[in-house]
């Protein structure tokens, strides 16, 4: 054998090792991330108004292989179980547990299922009382828990279809519930695989302009509509409290169900044909109507064609009545919104939309509010005299607010806001509400006062605040400002108005999230609630330290540094360095500067961050910011790669100059955008020894009609699109990268495609490239299997490439 041929053999076995597939059993990452990962989550936490119990829900940290090897079925943007008729997705708990709010611990329910499959926690509006299902193998059931007793009891066999979400709504009386059956008659559902199809599937375009996002799961031919049909039908029943069934309505693709305030009607909104092939379910045709509590019809109040054509900008919206519900603050009144520019932003207008009132039984017609300049984004309803009104416009990131009168129309509202939404700075906090005699919440107005509770983000930390809101002066008065440097307190809600009391949440690094009851207006003493322990103990001891830097043309960044457990900082060590960030866009540097990170959250490692690596030696900067800034008429996007790089130089600069860091060892690390900006960054630069992308999207020109918060389309600005997409610049990459998807993504844009298409090319064309499709999962991951091998790939990956 001549040396030739020796070279030509040897390269061919190299370049079949290089290129084979592997199909690896399951692995767990190294010890000090296995401890980790291997943990008790802890319950969450929900207290009525009352102050009388907490209720505690228990959930298994992750999901296992075999939870989603499931029978699913997609369609209209669904993904359902076809055999349980519940989201195929749904997140389910195991356990329920009830104490009293000032009492002792908590008591286990009683009666629970076997084998818990809980969802839909549902307050009675007496509050004395929960609603939830159970799905079991066959379907799911209805539950209700009385709270005094702890004692959980089944009120009907697996007979309700949540296909479409939540399938009860309590009366209120809370002795009854109005609930989603099956069909006793229900059609059988058709096998697409089974059945010849009777001709071709046709679309076609009528010459109206539409800019669609690529939206997952849509109905592809007359199979899915018949079988769209079947899983979203039902009958209406009304359930008492011991268990009696009482047909309320026959079936129908009932889409949403809303009891008035005063409990005396509802309003039922129905889908109906024709759908579409290219929409999902949401911009179907929809019929709403208003019943009375015998059933029958008091009046159409709204026909909603089907919403496949919508003018192009993030302030596009259909038009006719939408936003349509009940007001919190009167008996039995709907409020509506009509676009006043026929839905599209690019006209120009004095109003863009008008607020209608329409009162029970709609013998009379609706009547104008008031109008607003900006597309209509909220409102919360407070008295007769008081309502708190929200429009806002995306292009220049404005939020007004304004204070209306419900009981004079036409009134001019008056702004008491006018924000950049994106100004964390200037966040003057949401105003706050309590339930009134209807048991909806609704503005808390005392004595001609309103409150606002905000996060308090500052540039000198973050300390949550209590303002009171003066409705006669329009000014504000500070109740409480959290003064904690080494904690962090959320504040929720205020739960006793007269001696000033509030529940908040305290964490620092260290110390777990607990709820606790603040005594804001005179002592501001504690009273703590729960008692979760830290499960992390094992890295209590690693450095962590908010940093603060700057990028070349002035823009303030910010990163959260963390370095092993004993490292050295005087000695300085090089270690080698993994940056975890996701790109986010604004329209102004002052405001893309602004530091929400806070150094005294509580250090919970997860799979959707670095931080497992700092107790293997690495130095992680955590939630870098990667602003991308396009400021007047320039878009964000037109110098993306320029702001990429610049950020992440900005961020190894950083780092390296308080010594910690080997600049030649740094790693970046992103999920969905911010695997997308990891490809990019290592495309275009030599910052990095490697990068891990996870469930991103790399060809933007299968994402045409815009992606994340890009309003233009391919056609509008081909080159952008172009130069954003690291498959159209493969051939450039020569750094490794791993590249891992869920098996089933199904976030608009991100379909497992777009990572096997861009390894397909890599692998194609030379480059050091590793492709890992998580089975089963979809966009977040969620089995116990995938995320401990996913922390496995990652580890073999970085010790390979990086140290």
């Amino acid at each position: 054998m001549n040396k030739l041929t020796i070279i030509i053999a040897l390269t061919m076995t190299i370049l079949s090792k290089n290129m084979a597939q592997e199909n690896p059993a399951y692995q767990i990452p190294p010890e000090s991330i296995m401890q980790l990962a291997d943990y008790q989550r802890a319950p969450q936490v929900s207290i009525d108004t009352k102050k009388n119990f907490i209720i505690f829900s228990y959930r298994s940290t992750y999901k296992t292989l075999e939870d989603l090897n499931q029978v699913e079925m997609s369609m209209g943007g669904l993904r359902i179980n076809p055999v349980t008729n519940i989201a195929s997705a749904t997140n389910y708990i195991n356990n329920l547990k009830v104490g009293k709010v000032y009492g002792n611990e908590p008591v286990q329910v009683k009666g629970l299922p076997t084998n818990a499959r809980i969802a839909f926690i549902t307050w009675a509006p007496d509050e004395t009382k929960i609603a939830f299902t159970n799905t079991s193998a066959t379907g799911v059931e209805l539950w209700v828990l009385d709270l005094a007793t702890a004692q959980a009891k089944k009120l009907t066999d697996a007979v309700l279809n949540a296909n479409l979400g939540n399938p009860l709504d309590w009366y209120r009386d809370s002795k009854k519930l109005l609930v989603r059956f099956l069909p006793i008659k229900r059609l059988a559902l058709i096998d697409s695989k089974s059945d010849l199809p009777t001709g071709p599937i046709v679309s076609e375009s009528n010459g109206s302009t539409s800019q669609n996002r690529t939206y997952p799961d849509l109905l592809k031919n007359s199979v899915d509509e018949a079988n769209f049909v079947t899983l979203t039908t039902s009958e209406l029943y009304n359930v008492d409290l011991n268990g009696k069934t009482e047909l309320f309505k026959k079936e129908d693709m009932y889409a949403t169900i809303s009891i008035s305030p005063d409990g005396n009607y509802m309003l039922v909104t129905t889908f109906q044909k024709p759908f579409s092939y290219v929409v999902p379910l949401n911009r179907f045709p929809q019929v709403s109507k208003v019943y009375n509590l015998n059933g029958i019809e008091i009046k159409k109040v709204n026909d909603v064609p089907l919403s496949e054509v919508i003018p192009k900008g993030f302030m596009a919206v259909r038009t006719g009545k939408r936003s349509m519900n009940w007001r919190a603050d009167e008996p039995a009144t709907l409020f509506y919104v009509e676009a006043l520019d026929g839905g599209d932003p690019q006209l120009k207008v004095t109003y863009r939309d008008a607020i209608y009132l329409w009162k029970a039984p709609f013998s009379e017609n609706p009547y104008l509010l008031t109008k607003t300049i900006q597309r209509y984004s909220n409102i919360v309803w407070g008295n007769n005299n008081v309502a708190v009104l929200q429009d806002e416009w995306y292009d220049t990131r404005n939020e007004k607010t304004y204070l209306i009168n419900p009981s004079k129309p036409g009134e001019n509202p008056k702004v008491i806001y006018d924000r950049n939404f994106q100004d964390v700075y200037s966040d003057p906090g949401s105003f706050e509400t309590w339930k009134n005699e209807f048991g909806k919440y609704v503005l808390a107005i005392d004595k001609n006062s309103l409150f606002l509770i905000g996060e308090g983000h500052t540039s000198k930390g973050q300390f949550p605040f209590i303002d009171e809101f003066n409705l006669k002066t329009l000014k504000t008065s500070r109740l409480y400002q959290s003064s904690y440097t080494d904690k962090i307190e959320e504040i929720f809600d205020i739960e006793d108005y007269k001696n000033g009391e509030a529940l908040v949440r305290i964490q620092s690094k260290n110390e777990y999230p607990n709820y606790y009851f603040r005594k804001f207006r005179k002592k501001n003493d504690l009273t703590q609630l729960t008692y979760f322990p830290n499960p992390f103990e094992s890295i209590k001891d690693v450095y962590k330290e908010l940093i603060k830097y700057k990028r070349a043309d002035g823009v303030e960044l910010s990163g959260t540094l963390y370095l092993p457990a004993g490292y050295d900082r005087t000695k300085k060590e090089k270690l080698p360095l993994l940056i975890w960030a996701y790109p986010a866009e604004y329209k102004d540097k002052n405001s893309a500067g602004q530091i929400t990170a806070n150094p005294n959250e509580f250090t919970y490692p997860y799979y959707g961050s670095f931080v497992y690596w700092v107790t293997r030696g690495y130095a992680v900067l955590d939630d870098a910011a990667f602003p991308i800034v396009g400021e007047g008429k320039e878009e964000p996007n037109d110098t993306f790669i320029e702001q990429l790089v610049s950020n992440a130089k900005a961020a190894i600069d950083a780092v390296d100059s308080l010594g910690f860091i080997d600049r030649k060892k740094v790693a970046v690390g992103g999920h969905s955008y911010g695997a997308f900006m990891t490809a990019n960054l290592l495309t275009h630069c030599d910052l990095f020894a490697c990068g891990i992308a996870r469930s991103g999207a790399y060809n933007r020109t299968l994402t045409p009609f815009g992606f994340q918060t890009e309003q233009r389309n391919y056609w509008d600005a081909p080159d952008v699109y172009n130069t954003m997409s690291p498959f159209m610049n493969a051939e450039k990459m020569k750094t490794p990268i791993l590249l891992v998807h869920g098996e089933a993504d199904n976030n608009p844009g991100t379909f497992t495609l777009q990572t096997e298409r861009y390894f397909q090319a890599l692998k194609g064309l030379g480059a050091p490239a590793r492709m890992v499709i998580l089975p089963k999962e979809q966009h977040g991951y969620v089995a116990r299997e995938n995320i401990l091998h996913l922390l496995w790939e990652q580890d073999q990956f970085l010790e390979k490439y990086l140290k």
